[in-house]
């Protein structure tokens, strides 16, 4: 599953072969007309695999947001850096607010062809449908028809660069608009029924009846009513080709069939939006917005008047220092109490912010700092009411009031989660030590309840009942308050552990210094995963959070579903785990070959460059002197051969600066090589040959004596008897 811009979207888990084969092919074609324009030009031949390494994604992201993208390139890059490149390319997505849950950089990486294609079509939802059609309830106010779009308002992404956009539709959404607006603007006319982006479209019709919308003097449509389908849709796709430069992502042979697959249809589809006429938003919705704008106003200016008037009674009616049962009852706090809840929802509707950066407006502030102020007013005259009881009431009462303080008590999350998790874990002390003796006054309040006056003194019997009402309240939601918290610091302590884990792994798949730095980067790892027990450390955190969580669950299991519910966040955490884990324990292999690489290439370098310079001596001896010294050229070949395959490796893993120094290093070592064998590449094998002949004359010679002894042993004389045979043949034998 995945959620798509902060909203839900469902790719098919299980693609049939055709539907996978069409979009494949779509998508394929999609991406490589916008890849034609990255510099130089990207084609992307096979999806699946040409997008494991991160480097096509980046670049499609860099063309269609037109914002630099961070890049690990090169052709011996390791599967490591391939998992950072594609999480470089979520991360970016995800702050263009589109959420990818189960997403996983491993899958890209492995080519998983559902996963593939479901992040290929968010984008192109998001980075083309989406913003095409965010545009189309404003063309349909000109038709003053009604926008059946359903749309939900997306936050600015503030990690990119601003977006200038109307509020995102759900997928669901885009597709009624862009349906709608195929309707209105090209086939309601022609008398074409298209109420679906399948079957619809098979006949070509449909891309005629657009053609004809935008471009009426293109198509004949008397022509093509009555001909074949492929002939249509062959035809449709190279006039939309060649004269509104709309990319040819269909194939007839994929349309004409019973469900032409409907996700290609809308990609392709939505390339025509492209070409409608540009409309500026009417002075009409100006209008419109701008008295939105002042009645918002003046309704936040008319609550911020109401509530402090309340504050104005509420000061009032304390300064009458009327009795305690007359100040509880006869319309003073009660009903001031009544009043102001009444309107929390007014308020906090009030108080939604409208602003892309989520600040509030003045306005906004004012209502919130007047709520706040007559709140805490209501509620210190609540406590003063409480405390004027009879002892020990008015110790119940002002215990209550704490009890009160730390259920409503709101955690902000911070942008550290460690801080979080600290703070949460001091609230949730602090709140344990004041539910612990939630018993003792439960039972002091039940008999004063009981008997409706504490030693003969009557209590006002209204507060009486407010109060057990307010310690029914504490007593039934007191435990799911604390496992909530205890759920909340186990979550943000796994989050913070995650965060740091990410952190670090981000800070060892990089592009690598010298050697110093390496091994530096190694002693670091091993501190950090093995000395600091890093696996071990996250299983109990999980254990922890596990426990926590199914004690949350079992108070209350409601909390478990939703998008924000706790099996949700345990599975994410999993999914997570499962992928960090295991690029964790890649870098330490990824680090020793880099080491490695480093110590052949230094090893080989230093015996190289003084091998070259007796070499370079030796050029001027007589040629018997340079015979014996060149005779193990070949292992020198070797040992050439292995210095630029360590150099090249660590350039290609290197940063900028370091490989720079290693392109120079082997350029000047390759030349002096080069110059050299020129001249003495005879010798190449002269320590080869020399070997062929020994060995040769060895075995001539062992198959000389091997013939005389046999010649010896056929000339000898041989007593003829069977005995003598049978002996003289096995010698025989066993000469040969």
């Amino acid at each position: 599953n995945m959620i798509s811009c902060g909203k839900s979207y469902c790719p098919d888990v299980f693609l049939l072969y055709g539907q996978e084969a069409v979009q494949k092919r779509t998508f394929t074609k999609w991406i490589n007309s916008h890849l034609a324009k990255h510099v130089p030009p990207l084609e992307v031949k096979d999806l699946f695999d040409d997008i494991k390494d991160g480097v096509m994604l980046l670049a499609l992201l860099e063309i269609l947001s037109g914002q630099k993208l961070p890049c690990e390139q090169g052709k011996k890059l390791k599967r490591i850096h391939w998992v950072a490149n594609i999480g470089t390319a979520l991360k970016f997505l995800e702050g263009r607010k589109i959420r990818l849950v189960n997403i996983n950089s491993t899958d890209i990486v492995d080519g998983r062809p559902s996963i593939v294609l479901g992040l290929v079509w968010t984008i192109i939802l998001y980075f083309q449908i989406e913003e095409l059609t965010s545009s189309l309830p404003e063309l349909q106010a000109f038709s003053s028809s009604n926008s059946s779009l359903d749309s939900s308002t997306s936050s600015t992404d503030t990690t990119s660069p601003p977006v200038k956009r109307r509020p995102l539709a759900l997928q669901g959404g885009a597709r009624k608009a862009l349906l709608r607006w195929v309707q209105q603007t090209a086939t309601k006319c022609l008398g074409l029924d298209v109420k679906d982006f399948g079957p619809s479209w098979r006949t070509g019709l449909a891309f005629f009846a657009l053609i004809n919308a935008l471009r009426p003097n293109l198509v004949d449509m008397e022509r093509v009513w009555r001909r074949p389908n492929r002939e249509n849709l062959q035809e449709a796709f190279l006039l939309a080709e060649t004269e509104l430069g709309i990319p040819q992502l269909l194939d007839p042979e994929d349309m004409d069939v019973d469900k032409p697959d409907e996700k290609s249809v809308m990609t392709y589809v939505a390339q025509f939006l492209k070409h409608h006429p540009d409309r500026k938003q009417s002075d009409l919705d100006e209008k419109l917005e701008e008295a939105v704008t002042r009645e918002q106003r003046k309704s936040q200016r008319e609550l911020k008047m109401w509530l402090d008037q309340l504050e104005k009674e509420a000061v009032h009616a304390q300064e009458t220092q009327g009795s305690l049962a007359q100040q509880y009852q006869v319309s003073l706090f009660k009903s001031l109490q009544v009043q102001l809840e009444m309107k929390r929802k007014q308020v906090e509707g009030a108080l939604q912010s409208t602003q892309r950066d989520g600040m509030l407006t003045v306005d906004q502030a004012l209502v919130k700092q007047a709520w706040e102020r007559v709140s805490n007013r209501l509620l210190d005259w609540h406590l003063h009411l409480d405390r004027s009881l009879p002892a020990p009431l008015g110790t119940v009462g002002e215990w209550l009031h704490e009890a009160e303080g730390a259920l409503r008590q709101e955690i902000t999350v911070q942008q550290a989660h460690d801080n979080t998790a600290s703070t949460v874990h001091r609230a949730l002390e602090q709140h344990k030590d004041v539910l612990r003796s939630l018993e003792s006054h439960q039972q002091i309040f039940q008999r004063i309840h009981k008997d409706r006056s504490v030693d003969g003194v009557p209590v006002p019997q209204d507060q009486l009942q407010d109060m057990a009402e307010r310690m029914n309240f504490v007593s039934t939601s007191s435990s799911l308050h604390l496992a909530r918290m205890a759920f909340l610091e186990n979550k943000h302590h796994m989050q913070a552990f995650l965060t740091l884990a990410e952190s670090r792994l981000k800070s060892w798949i990089i592009k690598y210094g010298h050697q110093e730095s390496v091994e530096l980067m190694l002693s670091n790892y091993i501190s950090f995963v093995e000395k600091q027990h890093f696996f071990e450390n996250y299983e109990a955190l999980f254990q922890s959070l596990k426990q926590s969580a199914e004690t949350y669950v079992s108070i209350d299991s409601s909390v478990d579903e939703g998008e924000m519910g706790v099996r949700r966040f345990m599975r994410e955490v999993v999914t997570q785990w499962r992928s960090l884990s295991m690029e964790v324990r890649s870098v330490r292999s990824m680090l020793e070959e880099v080491l490695s690489n480093w110590e052949r290439y230094g090893s080989t370098v230093a015996s190289l460059q003084a091998w070259l310079e007796d070499a370079e001596e030796a050029l001027n001896q007589p040629e018997r002197v340079k015979q014996e010294f060149f005779r193990n050229l070949s292992h020198w070949m070797d040992q050439h051969a292995a210095m630029n395959d360590a150099g090249n490796f660590l350039i290609e893993t290197s940063d900028e600066t370091v490989s720079l120094d290693l392109k120079q290093q082997l350029l000047l070592l390759n030349g002096r090589w080069r110059d050299l064998f020129l001249k003495v590449k005879q010798y190449a094998h002269s320590d080869e040959l020399e070997k062929w002949r020994k060995d040769h004359l060895k075995a001539v010679w062992t198959l000389k004596e091997l013939l005389e002894a046999a010649e010896a042993k056929l000339n000898a004389p041989v007593q003829v008897s069977f005995l003598g045979v049978k002996a003289f043949l096995q010698d025989v034998e066993v000469g040969l």
